[in-house]
């Protein structure tokens, strides 16, 4: 792996500069994690094909970050490029009751041009927070809606290959999953919505914005939540009822809002959260036989299982 010849061949190349030795503290809503070898931010698909060439020849391994919503950066960091999708990409527009979105948008974006425009289907993403390419990586919503129902299709950049077109009925949508990362870059997606009241559709918001702020942590940096709910039952419930609501590795504190977040109370390490996340799961398989699977991405590190 050459990393540095990568580096090299792709300064000046790229619309936006990039970086190396990046710490991704700053690019994680939990503020923490080491650094990123090499750290770029794709403003066109040549720029994302550029990279992506050159990655391969140069054997750098890659991720593509969203708004690092749901990622723990390992405190050893990562070795290879950490790709973020720019300009070009963070661009959307609505075509009758379609919305056509670049991966890079925010889902708050979306969900907001959607209810000027009088168009519901997406009032599920209020508050969720992360770009549209995560929020088809995880297939985000609810028990009953998921973006994954609203999805017609997805456009993904295949190295080698280029542009491909699947469509939202050929994806193997599940439960916080969707098998689209495995595929390629995922750079573009078009979402079916439908033409609604829209004092009906902000009344949902609204409410939906209010059970949020009422019913998990605000003010404190969190990846949002740590496990995927088991069939029929809570990830949070489990967690409470095994008494560890507000228990603290150092700077990493179960919330005392919701068990299923891990909130970072001040100077938490990667290594304090994982080792949590890690004693949760086995407190909670001793007391309730039931194991929990991790929502959240670690990137870099030791491999996990």
């Amino acid at each position: 792996m050459s990393l540095i010849r990568a580096y090299e061949r792709l300064s000046g190349v790229l619309s936006s500069p990039l970086r190396l030795r990046e710490p991704m503290a700053r690019h994680t809503t939990l503020r923490t994690g080491g650094l990123a070898a090499m750290f770029l931010i794709c403003d066109t698909l040549s720029d994302l094909s550029k990279t992506l060439e050159t990655l391969a020849e140069e054997q750098v391994e890659w991720t593509v970050l969203g708004k690092g919503s749901n990622v723990v950066v390992s405190d050893e960091g990562y070795d290879g490029a950490v790709i973020v999708l720019g300009r070009d990409l963070k661009r959307h527009h609505t075509d009758g009751g379609k919305i056509h979105s670049g991966s890079g948008v925010t889902l708050a974006a979306l969900v907001q041009d959607s209810y000027s425009r009088g168009l519901t289907g997406l009032e599920f993403g209020v508050g969720v927070p992360g770009t549209v390419g995560g929020a088809l990586a995880m297939n985000a919503g609810t028990r009953d809606e998921w973006i994954g129902s609203r999805t017609e299709t997805v456009t993904l950049f295949i190295p080698g290959r280029g542009l491909e077109v699947i469509r939202g009925t050929d994806v193997e949508w599940g439960y916080r999953t969707s098998g689209l990362p495995d595929l390629g870059v995922m750079v573009e997606c078009a979402l079916d919505l439908e033409p609604g009241d829209k004092a009906l559709i902000r009344r949902e918001m609204d409410a939906r914005f209010l059970w949020r702020k009422a019913s998990q942590p605000q003010g404190l940096p969190t990846a949002g939540s740590v496990f995927m709910n088991p069939c029929e039952d809570s990830a949070g419930r489990l967690i409470e009822a095994s008494g560890l609501k507000g228990l603290r590795f150092g700077g990493a504190q179960v919330s005392e809002v919701h068990a299923n977040f891990i909130v970072n109370v001040g100077g938490a390490t990667a290594t304090e959260v994982l080792a949590l996340i890690d004693h949760i799961r086995k407190v909670v398989i001793r007391e309730h036989g039931v194991e929990l699977k991790p929502e959240i991405q670690v990137l870099g590190g030791p491999k996990r299982t």
